[in-house]
């Protein structure tokens, strides 16, 4: 058996990442999918431009504020308790425009755990 208790706000953040990026899954030992707790100021990015990822399923659930999620057909609004999924292939931009009031806090689940299948999206490309 084995357990962990992790201060996700002890977790350091992540450098030269367009918002604050705590990777508390890879801090709590986790292997089969990723956890991530990101805090978006307003016009920050979260966490990567324009992307899909070519097999990892991504959900963001809202901790507090609200989240814009940019898709090739609309943009989306996701209200704090809210959640948004992402299946392979489709592309989606997250972040916290300029004109927001507050900060957006997030947890940012992606499964399986795989390093490199975020591919780039350019919308202009459709």
């Amino acid at each position: 058996m084995g357990y962990r208790v992790v201060d996700t706000d002890e977790v350091e953040p992540t450098p030269d990442r367009p918002c604050e990026l705590r990777r508390i899954g890879t801090e709590g030992g986790l292997e089969n999918f990723a956890l991530n707790r990101f805090r978006a100021e307003p016009g920050d990015q979260i966490p990567l431009a324009y992307h899909y990822h070519t097999e990892q399923q991504e959900a963001f659930y809202v901790l507090s504020g609200t989240l814009f999620v940019e898709t090739p057909d609309e943009m989306l609004e996701v209200s704090e308790g809210g959640l948004f999924v992402a299946d392979p292939g489709s592309p989606h931009r997250a972040h916290n425009p300029e004109d927001a009031s507050k900060a957006v806090e997030l947890l940012a689940i992606g499964a399986p755990a795989v390093s490199g299948d975020a591919e780039a999206y350019d919308p202009d490309d459709r």
